[in-house]
């Protein structure tokens, strides 16, 4: 791809002796879209590095849908890792009776509670509220 020229540009110094630079808008549009598709190519690549790392997992876009569509996440999160809702509730430290009120909305979860279900499905406390 053949690199857009540079348009010139004008410099002014202000009356407190500061030098600035004027350009076009649309360069100066250019370069803000310039800018913004190099961060969001860093992130793409910093985020492959967290994934080759095992610090990201990916997640099957019928669980995701899932979760996007209201479901419980807790609920989705659990199936994505095979696990019934008594190994969960055992692993977390909870009767499988508040575990099935919680995935189902009829209660809540207090934040330490929720924490230790997070623990138990290796995901953060911000993936599942």
């Amino acid at each position: 791809m053949a690199k857009k020229q540079i348009a010139a540009a004008q410099f002014i110094t202000t009356a407190t002796g500061d030098r600035l630079a004027v350009i076009p808008e649309a360069e100066y549009q250019r370069m803000l879209e310039a800018l913004e598709e190099r961060a969001d190519e860093e992130s793409v690549s910093a985020y492959k590095q967290r994934l080759a790392d095992g610090e990201e997992e990916l997640m099957p876009a019928e669980f995701a849908d899932r979760i996007i569509k209201g479901e419980s996440a807790i609920r989705v999160w659990r199936e994505f890792r095979a696990m019934t809702a008594h190994e969960l509730a055992e692993k977390a430290e909870i009767s499988a009776g508040f575990l099935s009120q919680i995935e189902r909305g009829e209660r809540d979860g207090s934040f330490e509670t929720i924490k230790k279900i997070a623990t138990a499905l290796e995901i953060s406390v911000d993936d599942i509220c």
